[in-house]
């Protein structure tokens, strides 16, 4: 290998410890109250210094911003957080994706169109030991079952 290979190899060791990580092309979507072309021009404003950003795409009609580029979800929240405006992560997904579109949680009249508020899935919630302990207390194979009814 020979002592130009070998500082090479060392000059390629300690460089790769000092890089930092890329981070990940991402899409961020907020939803921003704006009332007029002023207040979308400067949330584009504020949002296009994010670090990172890439693009940022106004929708008055929506109300919704999204930024896409190398950035983090935290800091364009904090950033469009910083122009004083009513501010929070986009909360709607298409209404194929809910399991129940339509209970009072989901459906929200100022949603887009074919969308719904994005709610936990219930499905998933086991019973508690208090369920099942109701549960054992009035089965059949409980022989003092009768004398509780």
């Amino acid at each position: 290998m020979g002592v130009e290979g070998t500082l090479e190899y060392l000059s390629d060791l300690l460089s790769s410890t000092k890089k930092k990580k890329k981070k990940q092309m991402q899409t961020v979507s907020l939803k921003i109250r704006m009332d007029c072309e002023g207040c979308a021009r400067k949330v584009k404003q504020v949002l296009s210094g994010v670090k990172g950003a890439k693009s940022v795409d106004v929708d008055m009609k929506q109300q919704k911003v999204t930024v896409t580029g190398y950035v983090e979800a935290k800091k364009v929240l904090k950033a469009a957080q910083s122009t004083k405006k009513k501010v929070e992560m986009w909360p709607y997904v298409p209404y194929t994706m809910v399991a129940n579109p339509y209970v009072s949680q989901a459906y929200d009249k100022k949603a887009p169109p074919n969308m719904v508020r994005t709610v936990p899935n219930t499905a998933t919630i086991s019973e508690t030991t208090v369920d099942s302990h109701y549960t054992t207390m009035f089965s059949d194979e409980n022989p003092n079952s009768c004398s509780i009814m």
